[in-house]
């Protein structure tokens, strides 16, 4: 800083004053001081600026990892709003290993971070380091066990909802449900928009349509098979996968039985995993799962707490848009 005063002709102070904005240089000798740094290519040390503002100017995400499809999403939403904000994104995986998330928790921390996102590739319950409280912070597609930080969710209710009532107005009334593993809150939740869809439209739910493929193509090619090799009257004509991988293994079941898509059993999944939604024949008709919304609203709640503004509700869900395609 001394340096580019002596090469400008004017104080540290003045230099000061250029660096922050503040009204009332002569634009000569802005023009001047400007030029000075551009010659010496100073730049000013973050940590030092960090340690007098009190603020960084940066928030931190951890994620279990950063090279997934959904984790990109994340990644976009919340830089975005981060850039958009003036603010930088300092991101950190921690490929589910509880030592790693410490350890990026601790640099993070070191780095004066003014704020924290964590956000996990599937939604659940997790229980953060001590040291997360230090700073403001949300959670993205997961919840705290002890109920205390606030979480951006997808609405898993609504979305099985919308799934199955596009089913419902395309005129299917036997309905199959091919579930993920039924304990886990992805699978709770858009079950019970499924059965909520049935209801409002006048049917009684059918609990020998619901079954579980436990989230793998495998297990849902053998689950659609059980349901499709019922005599023709109990048989359904449509299929609610609960993610886009049993969609997949649904697919193979029902054109083995030389039935058609969606001529003879419509199809939606979920989640729009695009290598799989956009690519199988016909394409999937599916729920995008809304990560990059979320970590936009994730930014908006950590600066709202950031500037010490209350939060209106701790717990927000995003909704879930359907993605027509071709196999309704």
């Amino acid at each position: 800083m001394s340096d580019v005063a002596r090469r400008a002709g004017v104080s540290r102070t003045t230099i000061s004053f250029v660096l922050n904005d503040r009204p009332g240089i002569p634009e000569e000798t802005r023009r001047r001081v400007l030029g000075a740094i551009d010659e010496l290519g100073y730049r000013p040390n973050a940590g030092a600026r960090a340690l007098a503002a009190k603020r960084s100017g940066w928030f931190g995400l951890i994620t279990e990892i950063v090279t997934g499809p959904f984790a990109a999403e994340v990644i976009t939403g919340a830089q975005s709003r981060a850039w958009s904000d003036g603010r930088f994104l300092l991101i950190a995986a921690s490929n589910g290993d509880p030592a790693q998330e410490a350890a990026a928790l601790k640099q993070m921390l070191e780095h004066r971070v003014e704020g924290l996102l964590y956000a996990t590739t599937w939604h659940r319950a997790v229980t953060l380091p001590a040291a997360a409280r230090e700073v403001p912070t949300v959670l993205v597609n997961c919840y705290d066990a002890q109920g205390e930080l606030p979480c951006v969710l997808p609405d898993e209710a609504s979305g099985g909802f919308r799934a199955t009532r596009r089913l419902l107005d395309a005129g299917h009334t036997r309905v199959g449900f091919i579930n993920l593993d039924p304990t886990i809150p992805a699978a709770v939740g858009r079950r019970a928009g499924y059965e909520r869809a049935l209801s409002e439209a006048g049917i009684t739910p059918d609990p020998s349509l619901v079954v579980s493929g436990w989230a793998t193509a495998d297990g849902a090619y053998t689950a659609a098979g059980e349901l499709l090799d019922r005599p023709a009257a109990a048989r359904p004509t449509a299929l609610f996968c609960a993610n886009d991988r049993m969609a997949m293994g649904a697919y193979d079941a029902i054109k083995e039985r030389g039935l058609r898509i969606p001529h003879d059993v419509a199809v939606v999944g979920f989640d729009n995993q695009e290598l799989i939604a956009a690519y199988l024949r016909p394409k999937l008709t599916t729920l995008a799962l809304p990560f990059e919304t979320m970590g936009t609203k994730g930014i908006d709640m950590l600066a709202a707490l950031a500037a010490g503004q209350p939060l209106d509700t701790h717990r927000v869900t995003i909704d879930c848009p359907l993605l027509e395609r071709s196999s309704v």
